[in-house]
């Protein structure tokens, strides 16, 4: 099983992430531990969304869609109820 995540970042509720992974505890735990490089200064990370896919390559392209502007209006809206509520 493949994941495509977003996480939100505690320190800044208006930043997102978006990535893909086939161990989603594991890479949700590197991201809260500071190991990726582009996330660690806004960790710690909430967990906020995340789809599954059986193969690597529909993941890939759902997280390549995702982190385009189009991609991110779609989500937002998808996430409006919950991003509005903070």
């Amino acid at each position: 099983m493949y994941y495509v995540y977003i996480l939100q970042s505690s320190k800044r509720n208006n930043w997102l992430y978006k990535g893909s992974t086939s161990d989603l505890k594991r890479r949700v735990a590197e991201h809260n531990a500071g190991k990726n490089f582009s996330t660690a200064p806004y960790t710690p990370f909430k967990l906020i969304y995340y789809e599954a896919y059986l193969l690597k390559s529909d993941a890939e392209a759902r997280e390549k869609y995702l982190k385009t502007s189009m991609g991110m209006r779609v989500i937002k809206k998808q996430l409006s109820n919950y991003l509005n509520r903070q």
